[in-house]
């Protein structure tokens, strides 16, 4: 299967039912983005397809195909996406760190829908689980960038 990475073309050899979350870890080898829960709930597996965000551990690779997927490992050749990451970094926002990729895409997908969001608004799209419970640093860090 033909998928566009991160601005790349690879060729991924996975069944067309596979999760997206897998044929990026196991077939294109980026690990950036993290098996959670397996069914939507936690975020960790967030990454970017045509610019929104999605679930990827429970989108199948063939609904996929054809369309720009970028993950983490791409997420500071985004303008905003750097703007996060400088943010997460000056807010120490990761404790464990497992969540954070997840995190930054959604935080960075946000930033590009709603360049200065209400803290309401970032209650609402925020919505990805952190079991260390780092969600005033998150919010702050989303604060921060917006204002970046």
């Amino acid at each position: 299967m033909q998928l566009n990475i991160n601005g790349k073309s690879m060729q991924i050899s996975v069944d067309d039912d596979t999760p997206l979350l897998w044929a990026l870890r196991d077939g294109a080898g980026l690990t950036g983005t993290k098996y959670g829960c397996g069914v939507a709930q936690c975020g960790a597996c967030t990454v970017w397809v045509d610019g929104q965000a999605i679930r990827s551990c429970v989108t199948p690779v063939s609904a996929v195909q054809g369309r720009e997927i970028t993950t983490i490992e791409a997420i500071e050749n985004d303008p905003v996406g750097k703007k996060v990451v400088q943010a997460w970094v000056a807010h120490q926002v990761p404790q464990c760190g497992y969540c954070q990729s997840g995190q930054v895409m959604a935080a960075t997908a946000l930033l590009k829908q709603m360049p200065n969001p209400s803290d309401d608004q970032i209650e609402a799209a925020m919505i990805n689980l952190c079991r260390c419970g780092t969600y005033n640093a998150v919010a702050a860090a989303v604060r921060d960038a917006a204002k970046a």
